[in-house]
């Protein structure tokens, strides 16, 4: 579908939704639709962000009478209001179709054993990588989160040979397979992760204990949720779908559209979406749009890439004056010798100075001292911060079933 059409039909559910949705008919108050039909003129229209949903809570965002709305699903609400978002049952259709399409892109044939770890219930993932698996027709083992013995278990009895899972949980099953010796036992090909960044040293860890090809999924409650965006077997980018949603990178700090190939925040609107169409929902997600003619991907997808997920506009870190993103730490752990993928950044205020305590599992064998020595030199040159380093064994560090916590800020506790 060219970008024309596509402009064409993010711009008739803009009007419809201006008339439909108690969300909109507030928010494009006051503009004329009618005679706008470019790209140019798309651009002007307001964002939708989060705190316009929560405003909207329980169901102000529903575009179509509540009789239509056969499922709701949420956010966790553990930074404010939970979102709740309503679906039709021709959302919920098409949310299986490209939940199936991601499948298919990561190579899974009816023939696989598709072991669901992530939650079932208010949550998006469960229901919906169960969805896409069974349109497959592929064996769904929907285990949920939790229950690392029985999820090691099942692996090891039914033999399955996909795993779906947060990169946080992938990271503690991969750990217990090796503690376990059980690395002939299980029969895993592939690993189809998302909900939360990852770094190269996470990724090559879980690859080389469970034996697996690693598959980065994109998707977000507010936008269906997982499944709008998958990489396939060739690993230049993730594909997405062009014909369900409309993207956009911008300048987090002035909302300016970019270029394809800068990096920014990922804008998303659901051109398709019934029960709760988004128009230019700013996602905080930083990636970029990868060029055509940018190392072409080999699979001659139809479907434009998205690149990995470095980070959130929102979860900047300001220090000492200095902005800071953990992807840019991540980035200088990736370079030292020795240092594992799991690290933690603890901020605190002693003597009314903020420091920086940067926590890092070393690996078994590997020299403390000269990874605390090179962390503290390229940190101060690369972010420009004296950060302090507490060098850890491997396992000292938590781990998590969801996400990781990578940020604790104690500043303002005390």
């Amino acid at each position: 579908m060219d970008e024309l059409t596509i402009i064409s039909k993010c711009f008739a559910k803009a009007r419809e939704v201006a008339k439909t949705s108690p969300l909109y008919i507030e928010k494009f108050k006051g503009l004329d639709f009618e005679h706008m039909m470019t790209k140019e003129q798309f651009q002007t229209l307001p964002f939708t962000d989060k705190d316009d949903l929560r405003k909207a809570y329980p169901m102000d965002m529903c575009a179509v009478p509540q009789d239509k709305i056969i499922r709701i699903h949420s956010s966790s609400g553990t930074t404010g209001m939970p979102v709740i978002m309503p679906y039709t049952a021709q959302d919920i259709e098409d949310w299986s179709v490209m939940m199936a399409r991601c499948f298919q892109f990561a190579g899974v044939t009816e023939a696989d054993k598709v072991q669901i770890t992530p939650g079932f219930g208010l949550w998006t993932a469960g229901l919906g990588f169960q969805a896409g698996a069974e349109r497959l027709g592929a064996m769904v083992i929907p285990t949920g989160a939790g229950n690392t013995d029985r999820q090691l278990q099942l692996m090891c009895d039914i033999g399955s040979t996909v795993l779906i899972c947060t990169s946080s949980y992938a990271l503690v099953l991969a750990e217990e397979v090796e503690a376990r010796g059980i690395r002939d036992k299980i029969r895993l090909k592939k690993l189809i992760t998302g909900s939360e960044r990852w770094s190269d040293k996470i990724r090559d860890r879980i690859t080389s204990s469970l034996g697996v090809d690693f598959y980065d999924i994109y998707g977000l409650t507010e936008i269906y949720g997982p499944g709008i965006a998958i990489d396939c077997s060739c690993h230049k980018g993730m594909h997405y779908y062009t014909d369900y949603i409309y993207c956009e990178i911008i300048d987090p700090n002035t909302g300016r559209v970019l270029p394809d190939g800068e990096q920014g925040e990922i804008v998303i609107t659901t051109y398709r979406k019934q029960g709760a169409p988004l128009i230019r929902y700013r996602t905080h997600d930083i990636s970029r749009i990868i060029p055509e003619n940018e190392n072409p991907c080999d699979c001659h997808s139809p479907f434009p890439r998205l690149d990995r997920i470095v980070g959130r506009s929102d979860d900047m870190i300001k220090i000492k004056g200095v902005n800071i993103y953990p992807a840019q730490v991540e980035n200088i752990l990736k370079n030292i010798e020795g240092a594992s993928s799991e690290y933690r950044i603890v901020l605190e205020n002693e003597n009314l100075r903020d420091h920086m305590i940067v926590q890092v599992e070393a690996l078994t064998g590997a020299d403390k001292a000269a990874i605390a020595e090179r962390l503290v030199r390229d940190a101060k040159s690369g972010i420009g911060i004296k950060v302090d380093p507490q060098i850890m064994n491997i396992g000292d560090l938590p781990r998590s079933e969801k996400k990781t916590k990578r940020v604790i800020d104690n500043r303002y506790d005390k």
